[in-house]
């Protein structure tokens, strides 16, 4: 199928799954280092799920400063982050295993509520050094980090000023058996100078052509991502 041609987006196109891993992991570790040396510290903020676990390995061994890197995530599943279906257990042992002298930076904290973990999220991300690049996913319906299509929630968190945003994606397919959620906003992406959204399989560029023929972000929230200024969104899909 063609690749969707469109200038709010650049995308990659690869058919072989290494050559796609590898040449994300080339563009993180090229920012990270420029960035740490530059700045004197990183912050790169992680998606979940299956797709980019593949680049997290490999990032995992390249020769990267990591005691001057932060690692952060997009979002969050109101799980313990000791739980195996929770973002923060992936990137601990995807890539955290092996690049042990990083920190990381979970959102959920024991002993505190959902609220008041969206309130520490909050604070972090404003008073660490910036975030200088973001990986996201994009489910079947279009959901990006933990933005779901039909959440009572989405539309304060497309629209809110902060960072990060708490949504009930209860009755939404793609939160399965995971509903309450700590996600990254459109304000907190817009801020983050090198976004990148990872796809595998045509039926991902399928729903980013429909994405990017709809209007609405609250029927297809990845728009709310694509429609922030100043930056494109680095599209790496493979077939």
């Amino acid at each position: 199928m063609t690749p969707p041609n469109d200038e709010r987006i650049t995308l990659m196109s690869y058919d072989d799954p290494l050559e796609w891993t590898q040449a994300v992991t080339r563009e993180l570790e090229s920012i990270l280092l420029q960035e740490t040396a530059q700045r004197g510290r990183a912050c790169l903020l992680l998606s979940g799920g299956t797709t980019p676990a593949p680049v997290y390995e490999a990032l995992a061994t390249r020769s990267l400063n990591w005691s001057k890197i932060d690692i952060g995530l997009v979002d969050e599943r109101w799980l313990s982050p000791q739980d195996k279906d929770s973002n923060a257990w992936l990137v601990r042992h995807t890539l955290l295993e092996h690049a042990e002298h990083a920190t990381f930076l979970p959102l959920i904290r024991p002993g505190k509520t959902l609220n008041q973990c969206v309130h520490d999220a909050n604070l972090q991300i404003t008073n660490a050094p910036p975030p200088c690049a973001a990986l996201l996913g994009m489910g079947n319906d279009g959901h990006t980090a933990s933005l779901f299509p039909g959440s009572r929630d989405l539309p304060k968190a497309i629209n809110t000023s902060q960072p990060y945003a708490a949504l009930d994606a209860t009755g939404c397919p793609g939160a399965n058996a995971w509903p309450l959620r700590i996600t990254l906003t459109p304000a907190g992406l817009g801020k983050i100078p090198h976004r990148f959204l990872l796809l595998r399989g045509k039926q991902k560029l399928k729903v980013l052509e429909t994405a990017l023929s709809c209007k609405d972000p609250l029927d297809y929230p990845i728009r709310a991502v694509i429609d922030l200024p100043d930056v494109h969104l680095r599209v790496h899909w493979c077939a």
